[in-house]
Parts: structure tokens; C-alpha cells; sequence
């Protein structure tokens, strides 16, 4: 099963953490196997956020949502169940670090789940 797992935490938390064991642990990870892609994301201060109400469209600079905590980056995991996952995130150095992992698991890929829509337009 797929899990995608988002790291969330305060800025000067994430800035605490060394670049290079993060980047140490993914590489173990992914000749584990257990890792599928993962990223950190720029700084909130780069967000935009887009919305539509009413037909109308809205474009904010910064985040989704107000809070001390912002999206830091995501991972997609390829566990057998929730406890492998659990077991992976509690060692990441993010998470020693004290920022949050929300897990979840992925509803499906190409070709898991069909719906019968036609594709999304590619941009």
C-alpha cells in the first residue's frame, strides 16, 4: 500500500534540522525501497493560494491557512500496513527534530481506480 506522508512544523524548527542527515536518511530509504518520491517544499513565505468562489477567482500570496505550523515537505511510502509507516517517520530526522508527519494512505494510481472519467487536461 501507498501512504503519503506531509511534514508540518514551525519554520525555525525545520531551519534546526541539518540538510544533510535529511538528505541521508531519504537516499537509505529509497535503496530500502521504502520511499517512492519525496521533497521539501520552499519556504511558506514563497506560497501562493488559489481559490474559487462564486466563479470567482482569488489569488493570495502565502499559505492555505493561518497557523505557526506550515507544509514542509511530503514523502510517498510504499508500506505493507500503517505500522511500517509508523516505524519509518518516528526515526526521520524531522521527526526527531519535533515537526509533525500526518500519515495517510493514497487512494489509488493510474490504473487502480477507475472511475470512468476521462483525464484531467494536462497544463
Amino acid at each position: 500500500m501507498k501512504y503519503l506522508c506531509l511534514v508540518y512544523g514551525e519554520e525555525a524548527a525545520l531551519q534546526a534540522c541539518k540538510d544533510q542527515d535529511c538528505l541521508d536518511f531519504d537516499a537509505q530509504a529509497r535503496a530500502n525501497g521504502q520511499v517512492m518520491a519525496s521533497e521539501a517544499l520552499e519556504s511558506v513565505a514563497t506560497a501562493t493560494t488559489v481559490r474559487v468562489r462564486n466563479g470567482k477567482l482569488s489569488v493570495t500570496d502565502g499559505p492555505f491557512a493561518e497557523t505557526k505550523e506550515q507544509l514542509a515537505g511530503y514523502m510517498i511510502l510504499d508500506a505493507p500496513n500503517l505500522d511500517e509507516v509508523l516505524d519509518f517517520t518516528r526515526h526521520h530526522p524531522l521527526a526527531q527534530a519535533g515537526l509533525a508527519i500526518e500519515i495517510r494512505p493514497l487512494r489509488g494510481g493510474p490504473g487502480e481506480m477507475d472511475t470512468g472519467a476521462k483525464p484531467a487536461p494536462r497544463f
